[in-house]
C-alpha cells in the first residue's frame, strides 16, 4: 500500500535548503505517510549529488533542463497512486504534524480537492498566502476603495490584514510552496499546465480545481516553514514582480479573454497611479514601483511574452 502523500520537490540552484526540506520529511517516509521525490530543475548545482548521498531513500528525477515548476511536478508525479500529490518548493520545511493536519482536513472536508498549509516566515509570521481570483469585479472594486470600507468584503476576498490566519476555511486560491492535491482533483484537471512555465500556476491549477466542483481550504493547523522566494530572488532579482504580473495577465488573457486581461491592467494602472499622487500607505515610491510592475506585466503578460 503507498503512502497517502507524494511530495514532489521542484529543485532549482538552492540546495541548502534542499537539504533541510528533504530532512524535515524524514520522519513522514519513515512513519510511511508520504513518499518524496525531488525533480532537479538545474543539473550542476550539486542538488542531485545531494539527495543521492544524504537522501537515498528519496526519489530523483533529472530531466537534464529547467521545465519550470507546474511541468516538474507533473513530471514527478507521473505513475504515482498516492492519495495526494504534493507540489512543493525546496525552501519549505514541514513541520511534525503538518502532514496529519492536512489529511484530517481532508477527511472532514471530502469536497476540497486542494489543501494549503499556514506558510510560516522566517521570522516566525504567518505569510499572506491566499488570495481572490483576479477579475474585473474585484479589481474595480478593490480600486475604487471599496473593498477597503467593508469587512465582510475584505474577508470575503481575503485580504492581507483582514482575514484570520489561525481560522480554517475555503478560499479561492493558495500560494504553491506547498499544496496538497486530492487524487481526484489532479486527474479531474491533468495536474499542471505545462504552458506555465512559472509564476501563476497555483493560481491556475486552484482555478481549473473550482471550476472541476473541487474547493481549496486554507489549514492552520498544518506548519509550513517558508524561506519565500528563495530560488525565484536568486533567478530573477528585482524582476520577480513584474514576472509574477506578467503571468497573471497572460493567465486572465487565456483563462478569460485579452479584452478582460487588458481592462484589469488598466484598472491596477490606473488604481496604483492615483494611491501613488496621494501619498497613500505604503507610500509613493511602492505605488510607483507597482505602476510600473503592473505596465510591464501587462505588456508582456498581453504579448504572452510574461515568461
Amino acid at each position: 500500500m503507498s503512502a497517502p502523500f507524494l511530495v514532489v520537490v521542484v529543485s532549482y540552484r538552492t540546495p541548502e535548503l534542499l537539504d533541510r526540506c528533504l530532512t524535515s520529511l524524514g520522519p513522514e517516509l519513515d512513519a510511511g505517510r508520504a513518499s518524496v521525490v525531488v525533480v532537479d530543475n538545474a543539473p550542476g548545482d550539486g542538488s542531485a549529488e545531494l539527495v543521492r548521498g544524504r537522501h537515498p531513500a528519496v526519489g530523483l528525477v533529472e530531466p537534464g533542463t529547467n521545465l519550470g515548476f507546474g511541468a516538474a511536478v507533473d513530471l514527478g508525479a507521473r505513475g504515482s497512486d498516492a492519495a495526494w500529490i504534493c507540489p512543493a518548493n525546496a525552501d519549505v520545511a514541514v513541520r511534525p504534524g503538518a502532514l496529519e493536519a492536512l489529511l484530517r482536513a481532508g477527511e472532514a472536508d471530502p469536497d476540497a480537492g486542494i489543501l494549503a498549509p499556514r506558510l510560516v516566515a522566517p521570522d516566525g509570521t504567518t505569510q499572506h498566502s491566499v488570495h481572490p481570483f483576479p477579475g474585473l469585479r474585484f479589481t474595480a472594486a478593490f480600486n475604487a476603495g471599496l473593498t477597503q470600507r467593508s469587512d465582510a468584503a475584505r474577508r470575503r476576498h481575503v485580504l492581507e490584514g483582514s482575514w484570520d490566519p489561525d481560522a480554517g476555511r475555503r478560499v479561492p486560491w493558495a500560494h504553491g510552496a506547498f499544496l496538497a492535491i486530492r487524487r481526484g482533483t489532479w486527474d479531474a484537471i491533468g495536474g499542471f499546465d505545462p504552458a506555465m512555465w512559472m509564476y501563476a500556476e497555483d493560481l491556475d491549477v486552484c482555478w481549473r480545481a473550482a471550476r472541476a466542483g473541487a474547493a481549496t481550504r486554507y489549514v492552520p493547523e498544518a506548519h509550513v516553514d517558508h524561506e519565500i522566494a528563495a530560488a525565484t530572488t536568486g533567478a530573477f532579482g528585482d524582476d520577480r514582480a513584474r514576472r509574477f504580473m506578467a503571468a497573471t495577465y497572460a493567465w486572465q488573457a487565456s483563462r478569460r479573454s485579452p479584452a478582460v486581461a487588458a481592462a484589469t491592467a488598466a484598472l491596477n494602472v490606473a488604481g496604483a497611479a492615483g494611491r501613488a499622487v496621494l501619498g497613500a500607505p505604503p507610500g509613493r515610491a511602492a505605488h510607483r514601483a507597482w505602476t510600473r510592475d503592473h505596465l510591464l506585466g501587462a505588456r508582456d503578460g498581453l504579448s504572452r511574452r510574461g515568461r
